[in-house]
């Protein structure tokens, strides 16, 4: 089987190796002209560190990431709501790494290049169109340095190719731009002393005044008695939904003095979230968007993967996650299909359902609405958290949370492999 993926990013890349683990012909394009460990940081779920230990990645997380212990909700007083306990402290098998997305990139590039050879990933090529008949499908691609157009023939075509997809837009085409909640958010890293246990996720404040989440992403720096912080700020500067018109580029620059007045008067002890924002060598700014849930992925021999299929607001981290689990659930479909469509279309009805499901309850943002609530009813601070939130409202916080981010522990735990079949000898 010969498969083309546009695009290498985490969930390309994955599916690449977990499609060559099956025996299939890969070729990742991408049209960068150089892959590079570019942006910040990144949460990796049990349920996708599994499959990336499955591919024989392990080690590599290992040594790069931080395996997180809890998820802490704050005030913006540093005044604890809730404690949600992550991977293996809370029950699974797996971990769940806070790792740089960059190095997260590099690693899985590698484990391409090595298991594939260099061949197997083309930078710079733009994918423009594709055709299809009984025989396969036709990829267009023309070079990012010019020259002319180059086709490709593959049995699959596979749009890794993220949030403003274009595979994506030859499928559905007329879907319109990017949908933005009104919430703006800027990132930074920045080496730090450790906090807390060292390994905690903290989520502090509220959308209407700022939203702050901070994490270590190095397990170098960990080694080193050090800490390297990723920072999210989040602010809802307009209430309504709005439609952005241009493309969504992680890679803007953002400004010191456009989110630092949100956090200045910020005390939580044991982190100086000021000094955090402003030593950072590198602030990044991002609207948060979406698109609305598609009603199906696949069309003969294209489907779509990671946020080309399910683009999500980051508020549960799990959408690089749910990228790595379509990889994984796509070369299971396809290689035990008899045929590429009626692969695509199992993989499709495995996994729409459910990530279209994740894209809804992060646009519902129960866990958020509620650290609003306490933000309203106990604007300086508070002793306990049940003087300010019913038992329910705990409940529905733990709740919105595990809507967005968790799968349940004994499933996971007890689930046979995803490994596919290998049905076809690797390439010599």
């Amino acid at each position: 089987m010969r498969v083309l993926v546009v695009g290498a990013g985490v969930g390309g890349l994955t599916t690449a190796l977990s499609l060559h683990a099956a025996g299939a012909d890969v070729l990742v394009v991408d049209a960068a002209r150089n892959l590079l460990p570019l942006g910040v940081g990144i949460n990796l779920q049990p349920h996708a560190v599994r499959e990336l230990v499955e591919l024989g990645l392990g080690d590599a997380l290992e040594a790069t990431g931080i395996q997180t212990r809890e998820m802490l909700r704050l005030d913006r007083h540093a005044n604890r709501i809730v404690n949600h306990p992550r991977g293996r402290f809370a029950g699974y098998a797996w971990p769940q790494y806070s790792i740089h997305r960059g190095e997260l990139q590099m690693s899985l590039l590698d484990a391409v290049i090595d298991r594939l050879g260099a061949d197997a990933v083309r930078t710079g090529l733009v994918f423009d169109s594709y055709t299809e008949d009984v025989d396969g499908v036709e990829v267009r691609m023309y070079a990012c340095t010019g020259g002319a157009p180059l086709s490709v023939q593959a049995d699959v075509l596979i749009g890794a190719d993220g949030i403003s997809s274009a595979v994506r837009r030859q499928l559905h085409p007329g879907e319109g731009p990017l949908i933005w909640n009104g919430i703006r958010m800027w990132r930074g890293i920045v080496e730090a002393d450790p906090y807390l246990t060292g390994r905690s996720m903290i989520v502090a404040g509220s959308h209407r005044g700022g939203r702050l989440v901070v994490y270590p992403i190095s397990k170098a720096a960990e080694d080193r008695g050090r800490a390297m912080l990723n920072w999210v700020a989040e602010v809802r500067v307009t209430p309504e939904t709005r439609i952005v018109t241009d493309t969504a580029d992680w890679t803007r620059e953002g400004r010191l003095e456009d989110v630092l007045p949100y956090y200045a008067d910020w005390s939580c002890g044991w982190l100086d979230v000021p000094r955090l924002i402003a030593d950072s060598a590198q602030i990044l700014e991002y609207p948060m968007v979406d698109r609305d849930p598609l009603p199906w992925w696949s069309r003969g021999r294209v489907t779509l993967v990671g946020d080309a299929a399910h683009p999500m607001y980051p508020i549960g981290a799990n959408g690089g996650s749910l990228a790595i689990i379509d990889a994984r659930v796509l070369a299971l479909e396809l290689t035990r299909a008899d045929d590429p469509i009626a692969g695509l279309r199992a993989y499709e009805d495995a996994r729409i359902a459910d990530a279209n499901a994740v894209v809804t309850a992060c646009r519902d943002m129960t866990a958020d609405r509620l650290l609003d609530t306490v933000a309203e009813r106990a604007p300086d601070g508070f002793g306990d958290i049940e003087d300010v939130l019913t038992a329910e409202e705990l409940t529905n916080l733990r709740e919105g949370f595990r809507r967005t981010t968790d799968v349940d522990v004994e499933v996971l735990n007890s689930r046979p492999s995803w490994d596919p079949p290998r049905r076809i000898p690797p390439r010599a």
